[in-house]
């Protein structure tokens, strides 16, 4: 049951980007490496990987959100993005080890 909860998102709580994943700056965003699953994904706006990097310093994602300068009539399409970023294993709740 534990586990179960530990996938749901949750922006009122910290995250940061998965231990296993690099992220490589591109014109477009990033490409995103995971090097536990092997999986080659990316993010496809220069604004989500300044939300993705920003996670860690912030206590939680709307934090984040905030920082990186994300207008607010565009944060639940970003609150959505972060969610499946969290399903795929990108991002994870911080506090919580690989």
């Amino acid at each position: 049951m534990a586990c179960a909860a530990s996938t749901e998102f949750d922006p009122a709580r910290p995250h940061r980007l998965s231990p296993s994943v690099s992220l490589r700056p591109e014109p477009f965003g990033a490409l995103v490496y995971d090097f536990t699953t092997r999986r080659l994904s990316f993010l496809k706006t220069p604004t989500l990987v300044r939300v993705v990097r920003e996670l860690e310093q912030h206590p939680d994602v709307h934090g984040a959100l905030a920082a990186a300068g994300v207008p607010a009539a565009e944060v639940a399409r970003y609150l959505d993005a972060l969610a499946g970023m969290l399903t795929a294993g990108t991002i994870q709740p911080r506090g919580h080890s690989t």
